[in-house]
């Protein structure tokens, strides 16, 4: 079937398929001795190329369709020309086809990463140690005798979000990177978004990784990929499996606030200093597009790129529209070519209109440069969003565990968008100690229909969400932006029952074009956001009911107390406090 590279423990099967050279379980060892695997599906010839490498705990043997059953039916069935061109047998989720790339030129290289799949270990996922070996399997891509010495990292999400992470550590061969719709801070992008736990990290950690985790071997799946276990050869018992790996949902709750544990899992942007093209989504809202647009403005990187664009979180890394897109960018800086790179427009967006259209516009910077920043002020007894300062004082109260108010502006006089990061500042009082605020930026059509998207993770995405938990309002005085609120999450700050404080609260960057007679609405809420065309016993969705935010919930057991969290909250308006909404509004340009 093919022939053997390497003797004794490192052995590892060579073999010609699909007019690729595929080497299967190759061992690459790591500065503590353990060896990982990696599948390196390149071209059969003796030349050398580039690399493009992908890091992750999703098993590499593991074929798409085996692993994300209902995303592959709807990439098949709505989406089908991104399955154009190839058998398809070799798809892993959120990662490139080499039968796309390799025919170009490419050597696409898989690492199982420590603890997962067909890699022995220790599972902790973001780990300082999971980072330091990214770090070593790229300098170890880059002296291989079919390596051109110039290594690339793509992927979606994970094998995004570790991308930040490795970059920080400067590998010397890492020449490009790819973050396609990735988180980059573990705290306020995952973990606890606004200082509120977010279960996603638990059912994610419990239903994508622990099923693939290092061990498993007949208990698991076999590979359609080559017909041997996705998880290894031994099968360990269950109580080893548990002794082998962190348990993430755990170190989420246990760790509130940013210290030692977080620290250690944040990039230091100062230090990522390679091209950079950063591709986010509108519609990620509960994990991914604040990471792209962070990372992309703070990287120390002097060639860097922004592309934020809609639909489901996996679709447009497949379409012609990503492929080419990555395919110029790699090009150009990992084999030198004329792709046309150097008059890619250093922003570029798919602004997003009602009824999933999406017009591509070109940019100079992000935020957008000649953006109107424009306050809307809440009116408490109309429940309305007016745009001049409100002259009497007011207040309103709702339950601080229900669905909150919704305040809504005028209908829209001509065409307007909003397209940036987004901010509220809201002066709130509670009759407990503490007060979770759930903020959505919504849209309405003139008979007050809400406009939703395909979100990446959720098929009635709202246009905006931001959270706060009160006591977390301390804002980092050298980070904060009026536009782009920034809070430290190093302690906790109780209220004062009755007392009334100023609450900044990012809501994280969209798009959306309004037309005439439209309406944006803000909704204080003291829970999820639930969209209103939902109702129980609808179908799952993925397995997962879906209601508006995805898997991005924030109802874990004990996290928000009823006797802290669930009495009333009250906001106020009027000249001493001066709530209101701060809007990117983006006019025409010239």
């Amino acid at each position: 079937m093919g022939d053997n590279q390497i003797k004794g423990e490192d052995k590892f099967r060579s073999e010609v398929r699909d007019g690729m050279r595929i080497d299967w379980d190759v061992p690459i060892n790591m500065d503590d001795d353990l060896i990982l695997r990696a599948d390196i599906y390149r071209p059969n010839d003796n030349d050398q190329h580039p690399v493009i490498i992908s890091y992750g705990p999703y098993a590499k043997w593991l074929h798409w369709m085996d692993g994300y059953p209902y995303q592959w039916k709807q990439m098949l069935e709505d989406y089908p020309d991104c399955l154009v061109g190839s058998s398809n047998r070799y798809q892993n989720w959120e990662l490139i086809d080499p039968e796309r790339w390799v025919p170009e030129g490419y050597i696409c290289m898989r690492v199982d990463s420590r603890g997962a799949g067909r890699s022995p270990g220790f599972l902790e996922v973001w780990s300082p140690r999971e980072a330091q070996d990214f770090h070593d399997c790229i300098n170890w891509a880059g002296v291989q005798k079919w390596s051109n010495g110039k290594v690339g990292t793509n992927g979606i999400s994970y094998y995004g979000m570790n991308q930040w992470q490795v970059a920080s550590l400067q590998p010397k061969h890492l020449s490009a990177m790819c973050v396609w719709e990735g988180a980059a801070d573990f705290y306020r992008d995952m973990g606890h978004h606004g200082g509120i736990a977010c279960r996603f990290p638990s059912v994610w950690y419990n239903s994508a990784v622990v099923p693939r985790q290092n061990g498993k071997g007949a208990n698991g799946l076999r590979s359609q990929l080559n017909g041997e276990w996705i998880s290894g050869p031994d099968t360990l018992a269950e109580e080893i499996l548990g002794q082998n790996r962190s348990d993430f949902g755990k170190d989420i709750l246990d760790h509130p606030l940013i210290d030692d544990y977080w620290q250690a899992r944040m990039p230091d942007y100062s230090k990522i200093n390679v091209p950079l093209l950063s591709a986010g989504n509108w519609g990620g809202v509960g994990l991914h597009p604040r990471g792209n647009t962070e990372g992309f403005i703070r990287s120390a990187s002097d060639q860097k790129w922004l592309e934020i664009h809609g639909l489901e979180h996996f679709t447009h890394f497949y379409t012609d529209y990503g492929i080419d897109l990555q395919m110029r960018f790699f090009g150009h800086f990992l084999k030198g070519l004329d792709t046309g790179w150097d008059q890619q427009p250093k922003v570029q967006l798919l602004i997003r209109h009602p009824d999933e259209v999406f017009v591509e516009r070109a940019e100079e910077e992000w935020p957008i440069p000649r953006t109107d920043w424009t306050e809307m002020y809440l009116d408490l007894p109309n429940k309305s969003l007016l745009n001049k300062p409100i002259t009497n004082a007011s207040t309103l109260t709702y339950d601080a565990l229900g669905d909150g108010i919704t305040f809504l502006s005028p209908p829209m006089e001509g065409q307007t968008e909003v397209t940036g990061p987004v901010a509220a500042k809201l002066f709130i009082s509670s009759e407990t100690e503490d007060a979770d605020l759930f903020l959505v930026l919504r849209v309405f059509k003139p008979d007050l229909k809400e406009v939703v998207f395909k979100g990446s993770n959720d098929p009635h995405t709202p246009v905006g969400l931001g959270w706060l938990r009160a006591s977390h309002r301390k804002l980092d005085s050298d980070l904060n932006l009026p536009y782009r609120p920034y809070h430290t999450h190093d302690e906790i700050q109780p209220l004062t029952p009755g007392e009334i404080y100023e609450l900044d609260i990012e809501i994280w960057p969209t798009s959306i074009v309004l037309y005439e007679g439209y309406r944006l609405g803000l909704s204080v809420r003291g829970r999820d956001y639930v969209y209103p065309g939902w109702s129980p016993g609808d179908p799952e969705i993925a397995g997962r009911i879906q209601y508006g935010v995805g898997p991005f919930k924030h109802e874990i057991r004990g996290n928000r107390p009823i006797d802290v969290y669930g009495k009333n909250v009250t906001i106020h308006a009027g000249p001493d406090n001066p709530s209101h909404l701060l809007l990117p509004i983006i006019p025409s340009k010239e």
